[in-house]
């Protein structure tokens, strides 16, 4: 019967309201409860639902009368477990997983970084802008000068930290972006300075966000890591563009793909990548290698570039020292990798990456 099953779970409520209250309550209060709990047990035993009924009832007024609510408890609840549940979230991104954005190219088409479009078209219906930009990551760009006017400056800002949005100050007017300032400049052709005629379009078209994935930090903890898997790791310590343009600053988080291991002795003869005399046999390389659905293979240099300072002709070689590793980008025509400021020490490892969760496109899911 119900009532039993009420009462039961009742019982056991008061009995660990007892445990957790004795201390603050008097040795007759303690004795009253007691007495009322061993009346709830024979009432059970009984199977007599008025007199379960009325014992839970007055154990209850007892534990309202030795302890009122009060008026801000809902409060405080809610308040400790808003906390709690923080305390877990910090906990699980600081030990298990932490989400992490693809804000470059490097990784194409593998994962996607921040795609700039040009276009000719106005953006769509709001319906349609609302329903692409959770789905998709799209943001669409349709600025058109209101008067003539000059661009004064630009600022980007971060929202929640993966948001970027960029300010752009005119000396009559102002505009808000969805989209980071390099691309503005380089794809759209916004830069300080420009003059604009009255109805002249600034910029249109839209924006793709990076992907956002989510970083496995244990495997690392339990395991070496793999040639072939997708790692992100920190750049203290390590010379790349960023730092050395900016010392002091603080370092960033890379993804990449691991293409060396200690000992490893590594060689790019384009598009080939040699891994210790032979041609890499890890399926993402060989995808890299072929050269088609978006791959180049590897390369000695950047498009259009001078050399890497590692692997920089087909004849060089590179052993990679123990208790570090070697990262190369999918992208390997546009990517800033080992080829260009070194090595990757164990100690700057964070983890793999495990999973693309926005957007939802064609690399929502498992890494490939």
């Amino acid at each position: 019967p119900r009532f039993l099953k009420q009462g039961r779970e009742f019982l056991e409520g008061a009995r660990r309201m007892l445990a957790h209250k004795r201390d603050l309550m008097k040795p007759d209060d303690v004795a009253a409860i007691e007495t009322g709990l061993g009346d709830l047990r024979a009432a059970l035993r009984s199977r007599d639902a008025a007199n379960v009924e009325a014992v839970m009832q007055r154990i209850d007024e007892t534990f309202a009368r030795l302890f009122p609510r009060r008026k801000d408890e809902a409060i405080r609840e809610n308040c400790e477990v808003f906390l709690v549940v923080i305390v877990i979230v910090c906990g699980i991104r600081a030990f298990f997983f932490q989400p992490f954005t693809i804000p470059t190219g490097s990784m194409q088409p593998t994962l996607n970084g921040i795609i700039a479009t040009v276009t000719n078209e106005p953006a769509p219906s709001l319906p349609i802008r609302l329903l692409h930009h959770p789905l998709y990551g799209r943001s669409y760009v349709d600025l058109v000068s209101e008067e003539d006017d000059v661009i004064v400056s630009m600022t980007e800002r971060k929202w929640l930290r993966f948001f970027t949005t960029t300010e752009i100050q005119c000396a009559r007017q102002r505009f808000n972006v969805n989209a980071p300032i390099d691309k503005l400049q380089h794809e759209f052709r916004v830069v300080p300075g420009r003059t604009l005629s009255k109805g002249e379009v600034i910029a249109r078209g839209h924006v793709d966000a990076g992907d956002y994935v989510i970083v496995d930090k244990m495997s690392f903890q339990f395991r070496k890591p793999k040639r072939g898997e997708v790692f992100v790791f920190s750049t203290a310590g390590v010379p790349t563009r960023e730092n050395q343009m900016n010392p002091g600053s603080p370092s960033q988080f890379y993804i990449k793909r691991l293409a060396g291991l200690p000992g490893d002795q590594l060689r790019i003869d384009p598009p080939t990548l040699y891994v210790n005399g032979a041609p890499a046999q890890e399926t993402p390389f060989r995808r890299v290698m072929a050269a088609q659905d978006g791959y180049h293979g590897y390369s000695n240099a950047p498009e259009g570039g001078y050399p890497f300072r590692f692997l920089g002709s087909p004849g060089a070689t590179f052993h990679v020292p123990e208790q570090n590793y070697f990262a190369l980008g999918d992208n390997s025509l546009h990517s800033s990798d080992s080829r260009d400021w070194g090595i990757v020490p164990q100690d700057n490892l964070m983890g793999r990456g495990l999973l693309v969760f926005w957007p939802f496109t064609r690399h929502w899911g498992l890494m490939r």
